[in-house]
Order: structure tokens, then sequence, then C-alpha cells
């Protein structure tokens, strides 16, 4: 409990060292805190997947085109993509909790007034701020992970986290079809401003701040900027960051386009609609789990990685023969459903791996390249969602065009950058000081110099005068040589 006069704001998780400090977290991430870091993860599928089953209501109750009001789930994306860049590094200057606040109260006011808005227009303006301040959930949620966690925990705790924040996307899209037996869309807004004040109200009373002020960074913008430039200078995060971009994109075609494949061209009602999108939601579940129970541990986080991509890519193939009509013309909705099916459990794979092995090459700058994480996903994901309406609302093909394209690009860069044949198998080092297999070390050197505590690029220029380049890069990888990174003041 907090002491006389110390705010519950202030109560933070006890630091310690050794098995001290995994008592510690142990007590701090019991299962309250847990599922509500997976609440806060799973803000972004209940703001979309809600709300998709309306989407055609929307359109007719507006009077505006279907790609018009697919610009309202664009817009929620890119808030929530820039809205990361902005509340990472903020948490990283002044703690998790104050912005997480801050960001979910006007979360909870942005939907509000979406669910009163009289046109298309500021219907997409106020999405656009309600994914803007719903950023500061899904950022300061996977800063905390990395706050509490490293190596195959972490890998391990974001598998739990796909398991609470994936029921999401299980029960939003039938809660939606709910909602509109009852009520028009308006009431799905209402709905998500409910759960954003009870969110908030928990957060408050029971989320602790895990970032000490002595872990904390004085800079402001500037030192933002370098501390991003310096991860983006680290080739092999940059690869899993844009790769696990690429496989969300893949999985936000989905999102965007399955409203009107399945109901309008597939003529499925709501219902049918809600209950295939919960089957799909429950498949990545339990391949997430699967990667986290069974996977992690004994096969590398990157062999994986890897084969998720790689079935990703070939349901995408399947889904683009079926839909351009190689198979027939009137193939049916079951195969299209069964494609879809394979392709979303297979992101229970890519998206928790992707995270977990980019965080792993920072340990100091986690709410930065959190954000950096995010943005990559959002943004990329809401570049792709227009284009699978670019042929109109009576073809398939455009979204498969866009999976099959994001997958690719996704082993593109997971080949090209990541290179994980170069990994050592042992990478890392576990709780118990033995190797754990499939994880990096928190930091790596930039190619244009390296990673300092920070996780800024300390160019060489940069060096302060009389330490020796060998002392200036202890506590960094070079790539392809394993090192553990200075422990932080409140781990020592």
């Amino acid at each position: 409990m907090p002491e006389r006069g110390q705010s519950t704001a202030e109560h933070q998780i006890p630091k310690a060292a050794g098995p001290e400090r995994s008592a510690a977290l142990t007590v701090a991430t019991g299962t309250l805190v847990t599922l509500i870091l997976g609440g806060l993860t799973a803000m972004p599928p209940l703001s979309m997947d809600m709300y998709l089953p309306a989407l055609p209501e929307v359109t007719d109750a507006l009077h505006a085109p279907a790609a018009t009001i697919q610009l309202t789930l664009t817009a929620c994306l890119m808030g929530m993509a820039l809205g990361q860049l902005v509340v990472g590094p903020m948490s990283d200057k002044w703690g998790r909790r104050r912005p997480l606040l801050a960001g979910l109260l006007v979360y909870i006011l942005a939907t509000a007034i979406c669910a009163l808005a009289p046109t298309a227009e500021l219907l997409i303006a106020f999405r656009l701020l309600q994914g803007l301040a719903g950023a500061a959930a899904i950022v300061i949620a996977r800063a905390v992970v990395r706050d509490l966690y490293d190596g195959v925990e972490m890998a391990r705790f974001f598998s739990t986290l796909m398991l609470i924040s994936g029921v999401a996307p299980v029960v939003a899209p039938l809660i939606g079809g709910q909602v509109l037996r009852l009520t028009d869309w308006r009431g799905i807004f209402v709905v998500l401003t409910v759960v954003g004040i009870a969110l908030t109200v928990l957060v408050w009373r029971r989320l602790p701040e895990t970032l000490a002020p002595a872990d904390r960074h004085d800079g402001g913008t500037a030192q933002a900027l370098r501390t991003m430039r310096g991860l983006l200078a680290d080739r092999v995060f940059t690869g899993y960051m844009v790769a696990g971009g690429f496989a969300f994109a893949a999985l936000f075609a989905y999102i965007s386009a399955s409203p009107f494949v399945i109901q309008e061209i597939y003529g499925a009602s709501p219902q049918t609609f809600s209950l295939l999108f919960g089957v799909n939601s429950v498949g990545l579940i339990i391949v997430g789990q699967i990667n986290g129970k069974l996977l992690v541990g004994r096969v590398s986080l990157d062999k994986a990685l890897g084969f998720g991509l790689a079935v990703i890519t070939l349901a995408a193939t399947a889904l683009l023969l079926m839909t351009s009509g190689v198979f027939g013309d009137d193939i049916g909705l079951a195969p299209i459903a069964v494609g879809l099916f394979v392709l979303m459990s297979a992101m229970g794979l890519a998206m928790p791996n992707t995270n977990a092995l980019a965080l792993m090459r920072t340990r100091h700058a986690a709410g930065s390249a959190s954000a950096l994480l995010g943005t990559s996903s959002f943004l990329i994901g809401a570049l792709a969602s227009p284009l699978v309406g670019i042929a109109g609302e009576h073809t398939a093909v455009p979204m498969a065009v866009v999976q099959l394209t994001c997958a690719l690009a996704a082993v593109v860069c997971f080949v090209g950058l990541c290179r994980p044949w170069q990994h050592s198998q042992s990478a890392g080092t576990s709780a118990a000081g033995t190797p754990a297999a499939g994880t990096v070390p928190p930091l790596a050197e930039a190619e244009t110099g390296t990673l300092g505590e920070t996780g800024a690029a300390v160019l060489p220029e940069q060096r302060e005068p009389g330490r020796g380049e060998g002392a200036q890069r202890e506590g960094v990888q070079r790539e392809g040589v394993q090192r553990d990174p200075e422990p932080r003041k409140s781990d020592r």
C-alpha cells in the first residue's frame, strides 16, 4: 500500500534484485493487472471490430459511399498510429500512468461525440481523435510488459495478453451485431464509451507505476527523436518492426473488407458475419497460446515467426486464386471462410513474436520502441485499408491482392533485414543463467554508431573524451555477438 500522503498514482512496483525482484513482479503482475493490460491491448479490436457489422448501415444512414465510410476505419487506425509516436516518448519521460490516464479520458470524450455525429465527415474527424487518444492504451501496455519482463518470459507474456485481448475480436462483432438488433449504429459508440470509463477506473485504482523515476528520461522532443533515430538505425529492430507492420496490414485488409465481402458479396447476415469473425479470432487465440505455452523456449522465436509468415503467404495466395475465379466463378462462402481462418490463425505466430524479438533489442527506451512498433503496424495498415475497396463492393480480389502483397513484403523484410540465420540459436540468457533459445540481447549496435543506455544512437563524434571504444560499447551487442546490457540502477 502507498505510504500516508503518497497518491495511488505514485504507487510503484517495488524494485529489487534477484529472487526478491522476481517475487515482487509476481505480485505486481497478478491476475487483475494482467487483465487490465489485456483490456488495454484489446482497445483497437474493440474500437474497430464492434463497429464492423454496422458499416453497411452507417453507409445508408449517413448517405455516403462505402469508400467514404471505410475512411472511418482508416482515420481511427491513423490516429492510433500517430498517437503512439507522441505517447510512447511521453511515457519514457513522465512514467506510464499519467499519459495513459490522460489518453483514456480523451478517448471517452471522442467516442461519446462519435455517437452523436450527424455526418460522415464529422464521424471521420472524431474517429481520428478516438484513435489518437486510444493509442495511449496500446503503446503503454506494451511498454509496461517490457518494464517487467525480458527474453522468453516476455514472449510468453505477450502470448498471454493475446489470449485476453484476443477475446475482444471474438465478442466485439457479436456484441455489435446484438446492439444493432436493439438500436442503431450509434449505440455501438455508447457501449464503447462505457468500456472506456470502466478501463479508466481500473487503471486509476489498480495499475501501479512500472517505470521508476531513476529510469525516466529527462530530454524533450529532441531527445525522443534521437532515441527513435537510434532504434531505426538498428537494421534488425527495423526488420522486425516493418515485418510485423506488413503482417498487421494483411490482417487489417481482412478486417476492413470482410463486412462487405461476407455480407454483400456472399449474402451473409450481420449475425453470420459476426460468428465467422469470432471463429477466426478463436483460431488466432489458439495458435497464440500454442506459441506461448508450447513453442517458446523449445523453438527459436525466429523459426516460429518464419513459419507464421509462410502460412500467411500461402493462405493469401489461396484466397487470391479463389476470389479471382481460378477454381470457378461460384465457389461459395465456405472455402473463402477457411482461407481467412488459416490466415487469421497464423497471426498468432507472427504478431507476438515480432513484438518480442524487436523489444528484446531495447531495454531503456521501451516507450519509444513500443511507439515505433505500434506506429508502423497501424500506419501500414491504414495505408492498405482503402485499397481493399478500390474495385468497388462486388469483388473480393482487391482484398486478396493486398493481403498477398503485404505477406510477401513481410517475408522480404524478415529475410532481408532480420537475417535470422545469423542469430545465435542460444542468444540471450534466462533467469537461471542458462542460454534461452530464440532470444536476442536487449540492445543492439546500429550500423551508424551504437545504441546507448537510452536507446539513442551514440555516434562516433558523440562519444565521451577519454573513453575507449571498447568501454563505449560496453553492454551493447555487435551484430552476431551476444552481450548482456549494463543493468539499470534500480536492478543492481
